[in-house]
């Protein structure tokens, strides 16, 4: 065990509970619980708006996973990653003003209540309610493992008793802070994930005696580790291309990310986040993934690639320095699990316990159940994560897809077709998680594509289709709100 690196991370950890006892104390005193704990009372500037939507989707994928599988496939996997660099431009730019300025008319707290008021359907709320449970349980596993496997290659300790050290951390200061201590986090761990990018991949570059040396001992080792096809040649064109929908369009329907777009102050704060969260994400992707591909001249023969980020950090790097760079991996695992148990015990508060099983309970109750519900979450997600899969990416990306099959259409759709009604919604949900999951079980990779593109093609056409059918039988309701809301 180094102390030289655990320390550093100690105190990172220290400051972000302290964070959250700060957080909590307006969220006592706030008038509005629910909006403040969920969503921070609306009130995100440009700079920590770019930078939470940023922690929050560089998660244990692009610091942990996303260079392991970089490490094992080679520059192939680094041109896939860097189609993300789109993913905060398209979703404030597709959002943006209209989302924003629809939810707050609504009121709506979630992302589901605005597919509530928008389609006038319990069943569109209860779909899109058990959908994201599903799928974002998978995400949060994901964190999870990320987290453990950090704190495992750290200090030595056993894989289980890392996972319990990270659920722990995570838990406090997400039950006692809110979206508001998120936000708040967020922006500091988006500061920590630059400087550690910056840090970790010069030091790997100079371990490996500059970058020709390192792409001439991977050329040796495998050429196809410099191709844009990876080491094994699977990353065909027309696979990579479907990652544009997997990492790059479709991350408009993931709802951790959409709830980002409702958040923010002003229109000023949104146009400055388009440009740093854009530049951010850019910068942290390519970093991240060269770093991981480098790593291979570093420390070859790894068996486990997960373990090159915190492996390298410690080879190549000063104990302190190192611990300090650990933070940045650390920093993005925390910002997208906290923001992920937000995004699921509201689903399970207010989507449903609030809608339809006690819509006058009284704000004592509410308090109490999305504490409560903040922790059975963790702690069932920390059961599933006893038991790893070989390649955490694969749990984020399958999540990713399924929410973005799930909800792309009823959300983009309700935005700006004024004939989506919830029959097209009901049947855009249902035929894109149903067709999913069962590609991915029986079929992945139909016609050399990511999984998630027929499903997502599928959802469209249902949407479409049923929306056109059902237009004689919608609701008086929906009517009422499509003349209202929508400009």
């Amino acid at each position: 065990m180094n102390i030289g690196v655990i320390l550093p991370l100690i105190v990172f950890l220290i400051l972000i509970f302290l964070i959250g006892i700060v957080a909590s104390r307006s969220l006592s005193n706030s008038n509005s619980f629910v909006q403040d704990y969920f969503l921070g009372g609306r009130e995100l500037g440009g700079l920590l708006l770019a930078m939470t939507m940023v922690a929050t989707y560089g998660s244990a994928s692009s610091f942990i996973g996303g260079p392991g599988i970089a490490y094992h496939m080679g520059l192939g996997w680094v041109m896939l990653a860097m189609i993300q660099v789109v993913t905060g431009y398209f979703v404030l730019t597709i959002l943006g003003k209209k989302f924003a300025i629809m939810t707050r008319k609504m009121r709506a707290i979630t992302l589901i209540d605005f597919l509530k008021e928008r389609y006038q359907n319990r069943w569109v709320v209860i779909l899109s309610a058990a959908s994201i449970i599903i799928f974002l349980f998978s995400a949060m596993t994901a964190q999870w493992i990320g987290g453990a496997i950090l704190i495992e290659s750290i200090t030595g300790l056993s894989y289980t008793t890392a996972l319990f050290i990270f659920a722990v951390s995570v838990l406090i200061y997400v039950i006692i802070g809110g979206f508001r201590a998120v936000a708040l986090t967020d922006g500091i761990q988006g500061v920590v994930m630059v400087i550690g990018t910056v840090i970790i991949l010069a030091g790997t570059i100079y371990a490996g005696g500059g970058i020709s040396t390192i792409m001439g001992e991977l050329s040796a080792e495998n050429p196809n580790l410099i191709t844009p096809f990876g080491a094994d040649g699977t990353l065909t064109p027309l696979y990579v291309s479907s990652f544009w929908i997997l990492v790059g369009v479709g991350v408009v329907g993931l709802p951790q990310v959409a709830v980002r777009a409702m958040s923010y102050k002003n229109s000023k704060a949104m146009h400055i986040a388009l440009i740093i969260g854009t530049i951010v994400v850019g910068f942290i992707m390519l970093g991240m993934h060269l770093t991981g591909v480098f790593g291979r001249a570093v420390l070859p023969g790894l068996t486990t690639p997960d373990t090159v980020m915190p492996l390298l950090a410690m080879e190549v790097l000063p104990p302190w320095l190192a611990g300090n760079v650990l933070a940045a991996p650390m920093a993005a695992i925390m910002s997208t699990v906290d923001s992920l148990l937000l995004i699921v015990s509201s689903s399970i508060v207010k989507d449903i316990y609030l809608n339809y099983i006690n819509p006058a309970a009284p704000e004592k109750k509410i308090r109490h159940m999305s504490l409560g519900v903040t922790g059975v979450v963790g702690i069932l997600v920390f059961f599933m994560a006893i038991s790893p899969p070989d390649f955490l990416i694969t749990l984020n990306l399958f999540a990713f897809g399924g929410l973005e099959a799930a909800f792309i259409w009823p959300v983009v759709l309700g935005l700006y077709w004024k004939k989506g009604n919830a029959y097209g919604a009901l049947g855009s949900i249902i035929v894109g998680v149903l067709s999913y999951i069962l590609i991915v079980t029986f079929k992945d990779g139909i016609f050399g594509m990511h999984s998630v593109v027929l499903p997502v093609i599928l959802s469209l056409l249902a949407y479409l289709l049923l929306s056109l059918l059902g237009k004689d039988k919608n609701s008086e309701g929906q009517r009422q709100i499509i003349e209202k809301y929508m400009i």
